[in-house]
């Protein structure tokens, strides 16, 4: 459980409301701050920094006001909501690349109770949706980052989908968040790991989005999409401050791992 000043910290880092009630609006709040406040990103899947599955990964999210992937995404959020006394498990699921799936425990994502309900709360999926979703439903989820469903696929397994196009299916069965370190060395290690395929960072924005691939900067804003070539490495750096918050000393630069082996990508269109 995190501290009351961690916590405090926590909240100052998304620009989020202490929640009065642990109800549903305040989940929306939280997730929703969440998802536009932190990038997600894969400079750690290159650089050789440690990444944690613990209370560790707080570090880099709030204090150092850095970004990740779904491992370290959703753990932080689920050591919010925890402290913060919502009922929430960690799940781990199967990403869809159109007809194949990975195998298990290649995402990690969180269900939350609320009032009897159950809703997913997944802030680290790429484009995934800015607010929580319902478990079991059979109406289409409106959401400002496209239109999202979940089906049952069977009695232990739940799919979401967006666009009509499925995103990943996840177990109910619980789990720990260090149920999840043999697949975190795949993903920093193999060359075909999606991770490894981009130096990438993204971000959600109130009309659009941002995202910044290698020396490629692009930006969505309604219907509008530019993409800019970015000049040098000072360029880049000032990139990684002006959209994402983040003050690196160098540009990132990729992981000896990587290859060009066949590419899939996180960040759906």
């Amino acid at each position: 459980m995190l501290t009351e000043q961690t916590v405090s910290a926590y909240l100052d880092r998304i620009s989020a409301d202490t929640p009065k009630r642990l109800d549903l609006a305040a989940l929306r709040h939280l997730h929703e701050r969440h998802v536009l406040s932190v990038p997600f990103d894969s400079l750690d899947y290159h650089s050789g920094d440690e990444i944690y599955l613990d209370e560790r990964v707080i570090d880099k999210i709030v204090h150092q006001r850095r970004g990740g992937g779904c491992y370290e995404l959703n753990a932080a959020f689920y050591l919010l909501l925890q402290s913060l006394g919502f009922e929430v498990t960690v799940h781990q699921g199967r990403i869809r690349f159109g007809s194949r799936a990975t195998p298990p425990y290649h995402h990690m994502m969180l269900t939350v109770a609320v009032d009897g309900v159950r809703w997913i709360a997944d802030i680290g999926f790429g484009k995934g949706s800015r607010h929580p979703l319902l478990v079991d439903s059979d109406d289409l989820h409106e959401d400002a980052h496209g239109v999202f469903s979940t089906r049952r696929v069977d009695h232990r397994s739940v799919e979401v989908s967006r666009g009509g196009v499925p995103q990943y299916v996840f177990s109910e069965e619980p789990t720990e968040l260090s149920d999840f370190a043999q697949t975190m060395w795949w993903y920093r290690t193999f060359p075909g790991s999606p991770f490894l395929q981009n130096i990438f960072c993204s971000l959600p924005l109130e009309n659009g989005w941002v995202s910044l691939r290698d020396d490629e900067l692009t930006l969505t804003s309604g219907k509008q999409k530019t993409t800019e070539k970015l000049a040098d490495d000072d360029a880049v750096v000032a990139a990684y401050r002006k959209w994402f918050g983040m003050k690196l000393d160098k540009r990132p630069v990729p992981s000896p791992h990587t290859t060009n082996a066949i590419r899939f990508s996180f960040e759906q269109d």
